[in-house]
């Protein structure tokens, strides 16, 4: 059984959860450092924001993924244990990520 731990405010991910998301970040990190290469070397604007969106892409398919990992786990095993707090802390979440 996988340990999983979302209390004080820390989980323990599996190592293929924790790959995952350190390569989706690595990733979009060498895509800001490209953008950040590209207004170096005075690239034209819409090229410029064209690597912006796939920058804000990533970033939203990152989320999607720890989203979707945190509502299986975290969220479901405080449902099952009474801990209604957890749906307003969601709630919360989804709105943030919404604006």
């Amino acid at each position: 059984m996988e340990k999983v731990c979302c209390q004080n405010r820390t989980k323990e991910r599996s190592q293929e959860e924790y790959k995952s998301l350190l390569n989706r970040l690595n990733r979009i990190e060498g895509q800001v450092r490209g953008i950040k290469g590209m207004i170096e070397k005075n690239a034209y604007c819409t090229d410029i924001l064209t690597q912006v969106a796939a920058v804000n892409a990533a970033l939203n398919a990152f989320n999607k993924e720890l989203l979707a990992e945190h509502i299986k786990t975290c969220v479901a095993r405080d449902i099952r244990e009474g801990k209604d707090e957890t749906i307003d802390e969601l709630v919360a979440t989804l709105q943030k990520l919404m604006k």
